[in-house]
């Protein structure tokens, strides 16, 4: 990335998103300039992270537990439990759309109601998705999962000129054991691999947090350490 000056704010502190007892601060970009497919993914490479059409990073002075992954598409492996999941879904029709569909927040509200009852999204609003989710700068290219027909599952994916960044994914609660996470990351790798990009983002892994700790089990992977990627060891 070359060097730039960006303008940015900061938040106030307000509670940690990731671990208990902790407050954060995020540096939100408020330079317009950059808000665009091409500026995103200089950003993406420095750490920030969109959500809805802001772009942010995580900024606290005292904690650095939030640390950007990203895998590398060429040389990803899948191990062997990833390798199970792929074929316990292997009945599930896989579809883009760059279309957003009514029948997408209703399988959003069902999951964050079921599943993230103690998170800062419960409960699930329309508002809070489309604020969340969409992009005004960046429309977001939507990967359905359908079991004969019914949607399961959607991967809200940002598709840009050298990688793919994993916004977010809801499933049907009921199909929890087939770990449609772990699915999703790998059908967005796949179409990564098709397209010929080097990178799929999947946001800030953070040891402490056992719901973030799915994202280290694809390898091999990088964080964004002090400034600089690191090629993580098995």
């Amino acid at each position: 990335m070359r060097e730039v000056n960006l303008k940015v704010g900061l938040t106030p502190k307000h509670q940690c998103s990731y671990l208990p007892n902790r407050q954060e601060q995020l540096l939100v970009l408020l330079d317009k300039d950059l808000l665009c497919p091409e500026g995103y993914e200089q950003l993406l490479s420095a750490g920030f992270r969109r959500s809805g059409s802001d772009i942010y990073r995580p900024h606290c002075q005292l904690c650095h537990a939030c640390e950007s992954l990203r895998i590398d598409v060429a040389r990803f492996t899948p191990s062997r439990s990833q390798k199970r999941i792929k074929r316990q879904n292997r009945d599930l029709s896989v579809s883009l759309s760059e279309q957003e569909k009514p029948e997408y927040f209703r399988l959003y509200q069902r999951y964050i109601n079921e599943r993230h009852q103690d998170g800062a999204m419960y409960p699930a609003s329309r508002q809070q998705y489309d604020g969340f989710l969409l992009c005004d700068w960046l429309p977001p290219v939507f990967m359905e999962f359908r079991l004969d027909q019914r949607l399961v599952a959607v991967a809200v994916t940002d598709l840009l000129g050298h990688a793919l960044s994993a916004m977010y994914t809801f499933y049907d609660p009921d199909l929890e054991h087939r770990s449609l996470g772990t699915f999703a990351i790998l059908s967005q790798l796949e179409l990564a691999s098709n397209l010929n990009k080097s990178w799929v983002y999947l946001g800030y892994q953070v040891d402490d947090c056992k719901k973030m700790n799915y994202k280290q089990h694809f390898r091999p992977h990088q964080r964004l350490v002090a400034g600089h990627w690191q090629a993580m060891k098995d």
